[in-house]
């Protein structure tokens, strides 16, 4: 199994705000759509919350401690081992948030799907740095900001050096 993390953080390593996203950039959110359907996605609750929903065609799995927690059209797992070893044999498994499972398995993950956002904000939700010691630089595609997306952004996918 391919572990892969997806995110979107600013230049300043930041990618949420109580508990909410910081910017509206329907190219990623349609990036994020194109690598992650047809996968399963773990996501920790407050993720979930954040959704509101799980997202269709794809395996969503959340990680919480409360077994009788509402999420329909979810898995429910007490801990990231069990939702990892319920997924070990699928192709590429996506952790999509949050800040704990990313900071989690930031150096176990194969694969860094990151999308820059060249801004910086304030916000107390954010990532490690990528450090290059670590990931390897694979792809980059940067874009500029226009009507539908307020800041310029970058999807850079890196993966981790063996």
């Amino acid at each position: 199994m391919i572990l892969s993390i997806i995110v979107a953080a600013s230049e300043n390593h930041v990618i949420g705000h109580n508990n909410s996203l910081i910017w509206h950039l329907p190219a990623d959110l349609k990036h994020f759509k194109t690598l992650t359907t047809g996968h399963s996605i773990i996501m920790g609750r407050k993720t979930y919350e954040s959704m509101g929903r799980a997202l269709p065609n794809r395996r969503n799995i959340v990680i919480t401690h409360q077994s009788d927690f509402p999420a329909p059209g979810c898995e429910l797992y007490p801990n990231l081992t069990d939702a990892l070893a319920a997924t070990q044999n699928e192709d590429e498994v996506f952790i999509i948030g949050g800040g704990i499972l990313y900071r989690s398995l930031w150096n176990q993950a194969d694969r860094l799907y990151l999308t820059r956002v060249h801004t910086e904000v304030p916000g107390e939700t954010t990532i490690p740095a990528v450090d290059p010691t670590h990931w390897k630089e694979v792809k980059r595609e940067d874009f500029n900001a226009d009507e539908k997306n307020e800041y310029a952004y970058s999807f850079i996918e890196y993966r981790k050096i063996q």
